[in-house]
């Protein structure tokens, strides 16, 4: 296992980090895994035995089951606290009253209390915004945020899900009045979707953000169990919610290219899947979700597959974005500058 520091911070972060939205399963939840005790002990203890130190839940999945169960997962294995970096969020709907969800001081205040609780810790290393509150002001949030770090209840914080505008205003606010800023995205990524290319990966890199990989294998879809003429093997959760978004055609010729790929290596097309996410320079780590050993072993192997310079041109090539303004327009007028003078 390799680490990678975190953003602009001198925190290093396994480049594997362990999503536990499989843990719990009430509710909505119950699709994406629905694993109870016994099973997320044995996932988090085989991932630490790994060299996996990350592990991302949040206070939504299964309406805090995840965090109890992983908190109580930490304290039977007696894993060392000062070997483990614990990242959730809030912002998702936790009950049906009024103030039960959003970015409100009063509703962060009140959810990183209960987070440390169902964690069964006395801080929290990365706390995230799940996405973004149209009805909070941001300078309301990042405030509540500011607090709670200078408070100790909470190492970092980062942010998930936004756009590139809202994430640099943000920045921006908390440079003003000298709080806390966000250390790192959470972001939907995969060889299949790279839109966060446009935007958020240039920003990333331009304010020294970390880059914190959601879904990679696309739900699922790039698992190699799909093909284009059938919806997967039974009981699998795409069949049952057809999510993150995707262009499975577009998809599907990624995975046609992968296997031969995963062939050469001796390789699966999930390990070429996550080893490709794992070449972009901006990302600090990748988030896998599975639901038994046999899937996080398999996805621990990406870290020991190194996919030459050809893979990486043909996989490049499969999967690249299509011309968009004003990228296009960016790229044509950039060329005058991409040499010294005298040299193009």
């Amino acid at each position: 296992m390799r680490y990678r520091l975190l953003g602009q911070t001198g925190l290093y972060v396994s480049e594997l980090c362990l999503g536990t939205m499989t843990f719990g399963g009430k509710g909505f939840w119950e699709v994406m895994g629905g694993l109870q005790q016994e099973a997320a002990s044995a996932l988090v203890k085989q991932a630490f035995e790994a060299g996996v130190n990350f592990i991302d839940t949040a206070n939504v999945y299964s309406l805090g089951e995840s965090e109890r169960l992983l908190g109580q997962a930490m304290h039977d294995l007696g894993l060392p606290r000062d070997e483990l970096v614990v990242a959730t969020k809030s912002t998702g709907i936790m009950n049906d009253k009024p103030n039960g969800r959003g970015q409100s001081r009063y509703h962060i205040m009140n959810e990183v209390d209960a987070s440390l609780r169902r964690l069964q810790l006395d801080h929290i290393d990365l706390y995230q915004l799940h996405g973004f509150d149209p009805l909070t002001p941001l300078e309301e949030s990042l405030g509540a945020l500011n607090d709670v770090v200078r408070s100790g209840k909470v190492r970092y914080i980062g942010l998930c899900n936004m756009a590139a505008w809202q994430v640099m205003k943000a920045l921006g606010i908390s440079a003003a009045r000298n709080w806390a800023r966000f250390q790192s995205v959470q972001c939907y990524y995969t060889i299949a979707g790279r839109d966060v290319e446009r935007e958020i990966v240039p920003l990333v890199e331009d304010q020294k953000l970390g880059l914190m990989v959601w879904s990679p294998l696309a739900g699922g879809l790039l698992s190699g169990k799909y093909r284009a003429d059938d919806k997967g093997p039974a009981g699998a959760r795409r069949a049952t919610f057809d999510f993150p978004v995707v262009d499975k055609p577009r998809a599907f010729r990624c995975v046609d290219a992968m296997r031969p790929i995963a062939e050469k290596h001796a390789a699966t097309v999930p390990q070429v899947a996550l080893a490709w996410l794992l070449s972009r320079p901006a990302v600090s780590s990748v988030i896998v979700g599975v639901r038994n050993p046999q899937q996080l072993e398999d996805n621990l192997g990406s870290t020991r597959l190194t996919l030459d310079a050809d893979d990486v041109k043909s996989l490049d090539e499969v999967s690249d974005l299509p011309p968009e303004y004003p990228g296009w327009m960016l790229a044509m007028q950039g060329k005058y500058r991409a040499a010294p003078p005298g040299m193009d």
